[in-house]
């Protein structure tokens, strides 16, 4: 099981970034981890000032890179909007177990029990749910929950699975069944039923 962290507060939804990495992997199938950082760093494929920066988004999306085959990568780069962006975000799940717990645990039971908005409490409650369960979650300031909060409201907010950055309205998505398919046949139910919000 994955490690709860915080790194997902500087590299969030990145739909663009993450497109433009799918592009060049299709390009160039061939293309290693090691490459892509290079890319990053000396041609500067993102557009941003500092070299850390360039280097703390190329491992984020090798790290996302890597949770994906080629029909999702394909579905990513040149696919319709609304199913790229949700692949995207599910790559995210797969990469963040904090990000994942939140959609699984306050996101998809919102939804279910037909109370549709993301509540500051809701956020307050997840996060002492959580500092419960986890010492190195309970070590964390005020200040990093708060950016949490942010970071994954505009996640959310990018991707269209709720309606505004302030009144946060749950938009249950409407996946493609090809997708839904393919995420089941690779054994991820759990992910697309948290995206769908669905029990089973």
């Amino acid at each position: 099981m994955k490690k709860y962290s915080t790194r997902i507060k500087s590299t969030d939804f990145m739909y663009i970034e993450f497109k433009k990495v799918a592009r060049l992997k299709l390009e160039n199938p061939n293309l290693t981890s090691k490459e892509i950082k290079t890319r990053a760093v000396e041609d500067n494929i993102f557009q941003v000032d500092t070299v850390n920066r360039r280097k703390t988004i190329a491992k984020a999306m090798i790290r996302r890179l890597k949770v994906v085959d080629e029909y999702l990568l394909e579905q990513l780069a040149n696919g319709v909007l609304d199913t790229s962006k949700q692949i995207t975000l599910y790559t995210i799940l797969k990469n963040d177990r904090l990000f994942f717990e939140f959609m699984r645990e306050v996101y998809r039971e919102k939804y279910l029990i037909k109370d549709p908005y993301l509540t500051d409490k809701d956020f307050n409650i997840f996060f002492h749910k959580k500092s419960e369960q986890s010492e190195k979650v309970a070590g964390w300031k005020d200040y990093t929950y708060y950016k949490l909060k942010q970071t994954i409201v505009r996640i959310l907010f990018e991707a269209g699975f709720i309606n505004h950055q302030d009144e946060r309205r749950i938009v249950k998505p409407i996946m493609n069944q090809e997708l839904i398919e393919h995420l089941n046949e690779l054994g991820d139910q759990e992910y697309a039923k948290v995206m769908l919000a669905k029990i089973r």
